[in-house]
């Protein structure tokens, strides 16, 4: 992560204190990704270890009730943006093994 100094024309703001606020808050933003594509990293690894467990006793890779069941449940906390958001990372976690 670089960090730069937020001006107004950087930023879109009309002054130096919004201009900084922003700089922050993105700075911010930019940890809180960092963070969360550690932990959708960490998932799919999770997620390796349950299908070759599944497919090594002679499951399939996917289970569907427990996806709508994941799917079901970021819905609920994020609403129908959540949907897409869980279908994505389903897909990054389906077919590691």
């Amino acid at each position: 992560m670089t960090t730069t100094t937020a001006t107004p024309e950087k930023t879109g703001a009309r002054t130096d204190e919004a201009a900084a606020l922003i700089g922050d808050a993105r700075e911010r933003i930019d940890a809180l990704d960092d963070r969360i594509i550690g932990l959708i990293q960490e998932r799919m690894a999770v997620s390796a270890v349950i299908q070759e467990a599944r497919i090594s006793s002679g499951g399939r890779r996917v289970n569907l009730n427990r996806e709508m069941e994941v799917l079901g449940h970021y819905r609920d906390a994020l609403g129908k943006p959540g949907t897409a958001l869980a279908m994505t990372m389903l897909e990054l976690c389906r077919g590691r093994v």
